[in-house]
């Protein structure tokens, strides 16, 4: 699954991949609770890498469809 993170006054994007196995209502509730409590967001992405967003710099948050699911290039059916 991918997760694309929107960071106050900036045009970049954080985008991590999350490992096959994450679980989407878990990882909103890591996102709800960052934001609420106005902590760190960690996120672990699919190579082990730890990400860490201020809560108080995401102006939105995105969740996509786990990576294997995309179709990329002229295979599109």
């Amino acid at each position: 699954m991918d997760i694309r993170i929107g960071i106050v006054q900036s045009m970049k994007e954080i985008e991590v991949e999350l490992p096959d196995d994450a679980d989407r209502d878990e990882v909103m509730k890591e996102v709800e609770a960052a934001l609420s409590s106005d902590s760190v967001l960690w996120l672990t992405d699919r190579k082990g890498r730890r990400v860490g967003v201020p809560a108080q710099r995401i102006s939105y948050v995105e969740l996509g469809t786990p990576a294997s699911g995309r179709v990329v290039g002229f295979g599109a059916a």
